[in-house]
């Protein structure tokens, strides 16, 4: 059984807790740290695990393992320095962090260590989004001409949330980033270009962000990227990818709780609603995502989104906000 820390308890440290539990007797959640013990304290009841006293102490333990790491991301960077340099394995969530500067020097710090670390970008793991890129891949569609992703939330997170967070780009749009370097695999973005607005709430504006966004990027084969993104869609959480090519097109639709279609005498095709949020659309995502970990801490697999996709999904966002802000298209190399 492969023992795991977690660091963070706040909502996404409370899912990962509760699927890292479920998945006895593959892993066991070890413990639990976060700086607000009571958060910790009541992950760790749950789940009839204890508090780590330390950070210091989840590192010296021998039976630990991996590490989650599922903590403010301002705290990222130190802890897969020193969970790597203590010969710990790593999920982090994302991003790694919001300056270039400081992933660069973690990549740095943390070189030859032999630690493996797998970075939680879970759409890579839905299977519908996996089966657009097997397609792409296997060349169902022929060449790739245009993918477009498509990620809207169903409401605003607050504006204190939105002012640590990064913003749209680095914070929300970082996801389909990676997933659209996961479907072009070896064909790198080699342009970029970002347009955005205030359309759902002013006050984004004191803070220097927009809540709705479209960034177009070109990749090297000359295939063109769309992404979208909205802050709010009053019918629920959003999420579609489309790739279209020579030979025909594949699609990731929206799931939903049923597959229930009504007809009546005031519509002929009404559906069920979209799933609210994250934690419900991409539930087995993140599930398929934690299996994947322990393979690798078993040294059975490599992670399928890695500390290098960490940096690049970073060095695309931080582009899109410099187009947003200069208005023009830049060039990417990320080296």
């Amino acid at each position: 059984m492969i023992n795991i820390a977690l660091f963070g308890a706040g909502r996404i440290g409370s899912l990962h807790a509760a699927n890292i539990a479920a998945s006895r007797p593959r892993a066991s959640l070890a413990c639990v740290y976060d700086t607000n013990r009571a958060l910790a304290e009541a992950v760790a009841a749950r789940h009839n695990t204890r508090v780590a006293s330390s950070i210091e102490a989840v590192f010296a333990d021998p039976g630990i393992q991996a590490v989650m790491i599922a903590s403010p991301t301002s705290t990222h960077v130190e802890l897969i320095t020193a969970a790597a340099r203590a010969g710990k394995a790593i999920l982090c969530e994302k991003p790694i962090d919001l300056d270039i500067e400081r992933v660069e020097r973690c990549k740095r710090d943390i070189a030859g260590t032999g630690v493996p670390v797998q970075i939680a970008f879970n759409r890579r793991y839905d299977q519908s989004h996996r089966a657009v890129r097997e397609a792409v891949r296997a060349g169902d569609i022929g060449a790739l001409e245009l993918l477009v992703l498509t990620s809207r939330d169903p409401g605003l997170p607050s504006l204190e949330y939105i002012k640590g967070s990064g913003g749209l780009f680095r914070d929300m749009m970082i996801h389909d980033f990676d997933l659209a370097r996961f479907i072009l695999g070896d064909d790198p973005v080699v342009e970029l270009f970002a347009t955005g607005s205030i359309m759902v709430e002013p006050r984004f504006k004191e803070i220097g962000d927009v809540d709705t966004a479209m960034v177009i990027m070109k990749a090297a084969s000359g295939a063109l990227v769309h992404i979208n993104n909205s802050r709010r869609a009053v019918y629920g959480y959003d999420q579609r990818v489309e790739a279209f090519g020579s030979k025909g097109m594949v699609q990731s639709d929206n799931l939903r709780a049923s597959t229930l279609r009504r007809t009546d005498a005031n519509s002929t095709d009404a559906r069920e609603p979209l799933l609210n949020f994250f934690m419900e659309r991409y539930r087995q995502a993140y599930l398929d995502e934690l299996g994947e970990f322990i393979e690798v801490v078993a040294g059975k697999a490599q992670p399928t989104a890695g500390f290098e996709d960490g940096r690049c999904a970073l060095i695309l966002a931080n582009a899109a906000i410099e187009s947003l802000r200069s208005g023009r298209a830049i060039k990417i190399n990320t080296g």
